[in-house]
């Protein structure tokens, strides 16, 4: 039994303006079929009415689910941000350079003197873009989804438990997960002071396999000290969940 995780949430008061700079930032397609605005590879399958459609779920890495909130981003830091990934150095100029003409805003987190760049985009949500890394070549364009912790041994335990993704590296200050199959984007854990003071804006959210219980998966998630999360959500097909440090994320419904 293991759940994946399929996409990133972000919440934001103008989901499609979000969701198209987040397309343009990646090199993808925006999906707006609903209320929600999909961020993904672009897609070939034809849903119902025969129009082409974004291949969910994302076959290799994680594609970003744009959720529209009447909230404006608070000033603290989100506690989840993306690492995307460069290929050689002027890649990384380059790319910097196009999203701050697609609205994306230079961020001092504290960072210092580091070979990364941190910005932010249209609505605030920090993101970095880091230096070439070899580790990151097959990656995608989203290198890592980076979550600030207390306890980064604790939340790998958790998190290791709660998905099929395989721990990568484990220390006191930093952890990392990543697909069995050793591809698409990591999932990392950093020692950071301070503990969560507000909602998440940013959370992950998880599918069961084909032939897999969602309630079951769910009761499992509880198990390994998943808690609840009543956010008004009301009567939905998805459960919402805070892991062991109070980060949110959902475990959707196979449709």
């Amino acid at each position: 039994m293991a759940l994946r995780p399929v996409q990133v949430n972000i919440k934001a008061v103008d989901g499609l303006a979000v969701g198209r700079f987040w397309a343009e930032a990646l090199g993808w397609s925006v999906f707006s079929p609903g209320v929600t605005t999909y961020v993904g590879p672009a897609g070939t399958t034809a849903g119902a009415d025969g129009a082409d459609g974004p291949v969910w779920p994302e076959p290799v890495g994680l594609g970003i689910d744009i959720v529209p909130v009447p909230e404006s981003k608070s000033p603290a830091k989100n506690r989840l941000h993306l690492d995307l990934a460069t290929t050689f150095t002027t890649h990384q100029a380059e790319l910097i350079a196009r999203l701050q003409s697609l609205g994306a805003t230079p961020v001092d987190v504290g960072q210092g003197d580091v070979p990364w760049t941190v910005l932010a985009d249209p609505e605030g949500n920090e993101f970095c873009v880091l230096e070439p890394r070899e580790i990151d070549r097959d990656t995608g364009p989203i290198a890592a989804v980076v979550v600030d912790c207390v306890d980064p041994r604790a939340m790998a335990g958790f998190w290791g438990e709660a998905i099929d993704w395989a721990v990568l590296e484990l220390s006191d200050d930093h952890a990392s997960l990543r697909s069995a199959e050793g591809v698409g984007p990591y999932l990392e854990f950093l020692r950071t002071p301070g503990v969560k003071a507000v909602p998440d804006r940013i959370h992950l959210d998880l599918l069961p396999y084909p032939g897999e219980d969602k309630e079951a998966e769910v009761g499992r998630l509880r198990g390994l000290g998943a808690g609840d999360l009543d956010l008004g959500q009301g009567d939905v097909p998805w459960t919402c969940l805070v892991d062991p440090e109070g980060h949110e994320f959902c475990v959707l419904a196979l449709s």
